[in-house]
């Protein structure tokens, strides 16, 4: 044990000596000398304190229970500095606020109801104080998780199945115009902040000239309106890519554009590249800065009238890049989404061919930030295989992210009544995961030494993540493990990152990108 913690375990010990010498006397006065127990004065008259209706629960005197509460609290810290456990520190937590809270209502009484006054009481409230401030501050870390794991039960028992009853496009809209007043507002961040925080050396990174204070970003898709960019951060992501945006604003495909498949742990998406376009988009951030790296994703216009040929597509591409160029955003990278599949027409940037054609044109803007290509999932490794060795030749290019929807509906993960109910569009979550990793893999293996890997689809929790990593991936990037599980999982993942690199004696997160493959 460390001299900080002997020192704390000290002070706990004598505050909670303190505490059973404090509710031992009192019930023996209860008990032996109930007339005069102190002296009337300042306090006023003590006695009718002890004496008053109050001062008994189902016959049984507070003293008593306050007793209890203190030889119980002793074991628990006992226990908790033993054996170590998680558990009994966590028990330690709950008495200890548990004593605060009667504490208090007893105080409450004392002042207001009874107007009378125990010294005895109000010293054993005080100690219930420090000894609530001491236990969470000796086990700071350990408070935090569970701090987390409170959201979250709170989070899956009341807030995720109220949510899944309304429709999810009109939720998703609801979560960008809170989280945008929220991210607004220095002391709601600020509140946030202290709740979900995380950071450690062993999950930040320094990749193409950017830190990452750590690797799980929100990847493009859920925030097209740019309503994230300031909360975020607070809430434990280490980067966000806003978009994917166009140049034209497209008010998506037909509705319903967005469902859920609660079994699969997955969303069905229809969006269809929905956003505002460049010129709104730019104009809400150019006087932003970022407390995270922030990326943009740019993709065609959804119209068959503005981009419905393989040059015009092209050339809509480049006036949007053009145009976020010229605006000069404090952005740090971009995303190029070749691979949305609820687009209109037949324009597709997969054929090696016409993916070179978009990627030369595209490179004579000379754009100084990094590029990460968005890539599909559906495709064959062959074909993958022919997008990448294009991809390659352009230099300019930082790496690709895999990657996109589920296509697939034969899928094996989908549980079968669900997509058969399924509407129009593709699949997010649990039915990427599966694929994801193989291209991952496959990506780094023949090209990791010339891209970098972001790894997006079907992350839930941190072996997800570290799965990614350990093939390739040295970023990740999420949206529906959030929505499932709770806001809370994306600092619970950094978390449990550290201890499974600390498990494999990885110093950083860097040593174990690719070990896998």
């Amino acid at each position: 044990m460390s001299k900080k913690k002997q020192v704390f375990g000290f002070i706990l010990l004598i505050l909670v000596l303190a505490g059973i010498s404090d509710t031992s006397y009192l019930t023996y006065k209860h008990y032996f000398e109930p007339i005069g127990v102190c002296l009337t004065g300042i306090f006023g008259n003590c006695g009718a304190v002890l004496s008053s209706k109050y001062s008994i629960i189902f016959g049984v005197p507070l003293s008593i229970l306050g007793l209890v509460h203190y030889l119980w609290m002793g074991v628990l810290l006992w226990m908790s500095y033993t054996l170590g456990s998680n558990l009994y520190k966590r028990f330690a937590f709950i008495q200890s606020a548990l004593g605060v809270v009667i504490s208090l209502y007893l105080t409450y009484l004392q002042f207001f109801i009874i107007k009378s006054l125990c010294p005895y009481c109000l010293f054993s409230a005080l100690l219930s104080v420090f000894i609530y401030v001491l236990v969470r501050k000796e086990w700071h870390d350990e408070y935090k998780s569970f701090v987390l794991a409170k959201i979250e039960i709170v989070y899956k028992l009341f807030a995720k199945p109220f949510f899944f009853i309304l429709p999810a496009e009109w939720v998703h809209e609801q979560a960008m115009f809170w989280g945008e007043m929220v991210g607004n507002i220095p002391l709601k961040r600020a509140f946030l902040h202290y709740m979900f925080s995380y950071r450690h050396p062993a999950i930040k990174q320094k990749i193409a000239g950017i830190t990452f204070e750590n690797p799980v970003g929100l990847s493009a898709g859920y925030d097209y309106m740019a309503a994230f960019t300031q909360v975020l951060p607070s809430i434990g992501f280490g980067f966000e890519t806003v978009g994917t945006i166009s140049n034209h604003p497209f008010e998506g495909n037909k509705k319903p554009r967005l469902g859920r498949l609660p079994k699969s742990q997955s969303l069905l998406v229809n969006k269809g590249f929905r956003n505002p376009g460049a010129d709104a988009t730019i104009q809400k951030l150019k006087k932003m800065k970022f407390e995270f790296p922030l990326g943009i994703s740019i993709g065609k216009t959804n119209s068959v009238e503005v981009a419905g040929t393989q040059k015009a597509a092209v050339e809509d591409v480049i006036v949007a890049f053009q145009k976020f160029q010229k605006a000069r955003l404090k952005n740090n990278y971009y995303e190029l989404n070749i691979s949305c599949p609820n687009l209109k027409g037949g324009v597709s940037f997969y054929p090696s061919k016409e993916l070179n054609t978009l990627l030369s044109a595209v490179g004579k803007l000379k754009i100084k930030k990094p590029v990460f290509v968005k890539m599909p999932i559906e495709k064959s490794d062959t074909e993958v295989r022919g997008m990448l060795d294009v991809i390659v030749k352009h230099k300019w290019i930082t790496g690709v992210i895999f990657g996109n929807l589920q296509k697939d509906r034969k899928d094996p993960s989908f549980v079968q009544d669900e997509i058969l109910m399924a509407g129009v569009g593709n699949f997010s979550g649990k039915p990427t995961f599966r694929r994801s990793n193989e291209l991952i893999k496959f990506a780094y293996s023949g090209y990791g030494k010339k891209l970098i890997i972001i790894g997006c689809g079907g992350v839930f929790t941190a072996e997800d993540a570290y799965r990614k990593i350990r093939l390739g991936a040295s970023l990740i990037q999420m949206i529906t493990g959030m929505i499932f599980e709770g806001p809370q999982r994306i600092t619970q993942i950094n978390r449990e990152l550290v201890k499974l690199l600390e498990a494999d004696g990885y110093a950083n997160i860097s040593e174990a990108v690719g070990v896998d493959s």
